[in-house]
């Protein structure tokens, strides 16, 4: 059965979701890209609570390139780092590790976030 991009993406994110899991001493930092922006936030699954977030519009960015998608990478590490988070687990939500993706996780790197 042929799968669309949307539901392939789908898939792969159940699967990713399947194994991996944020806790209080490394949550999870999980990517959304949509055709207008991207947007990452830092998740604790054990309560269910977003501990930071940054995106491509609290930037003020109409276009999501990837150096806009790196100086949400780092705004985000920024903000983590403020709360006091260092350690993260990365979702890359079915993406592909490429492009946009890529470089939103090399600003966290370069922000200070390990992972």
């Amino acid at each position: 059965m042929a799968f669309d991009k949307s539901s392939r993406r789908f898939k792969l994110r159940r699967g990713i979701r399947r194994k991996l899991s944020g806790t209080k001493e490394r949550p999870r930092l999980c990517i959304y890209k949509s055709n207008t922006g991207i947007y990452a936030q830092i998740i604790d699954d054990s309560i269910g609570h977003t501990m930071a977030s940054a995106s491509s519009r609290e930037l003020g960015k109409k276009s999501i390139t990837v150096d806009v998608s790196k100086e949400v990478g780092k705004k985000l590490a920024e903000k983590a780092i403020e709360n006091g988070i260092e350690n993260v687990v990365f979702d890359r939500s079915g993406y592909l590790y490429h492009g946009r993706i890529k470089a939103l996780a090399d600003g966290a790197r370069e922000g200070g976030l390990k992972f």
